[in-house]
């Protein structure tokens, strides 16, 4: 699943659509949403902690939404 979920969201970032439709068929889209969350949780987490800035704000910044 967290397989899946990393080659499905480095492909999306590559712009190549085949291989993320093929990670797609490797588990449920259940499975595949859950590994892409905790993606994202550990990315923003580790971003967070390089930067020195809280999580929230990491998120919002990657989302282009203002500070709050």
């Amino acid at each position: 699943m967290l397989e899946a979920a990393a080659v499905h969201v480095a492909a999306c970032a590559g712009d190549d659509r085949a291989r993320a439709a093929e990670a797609e068929d490797w588990v449920s889209p259940e499975a595949l949403a859950f590994g892409v969350r905790e993606l994202a949780c550990r990315a923003v987490l580790a971003l967070a902690r390089e930067r020195g800035q809280d999580p929230q704000t990491v998120a919002r910044e990657l989302l282009g939404l203002p500070a709050r």
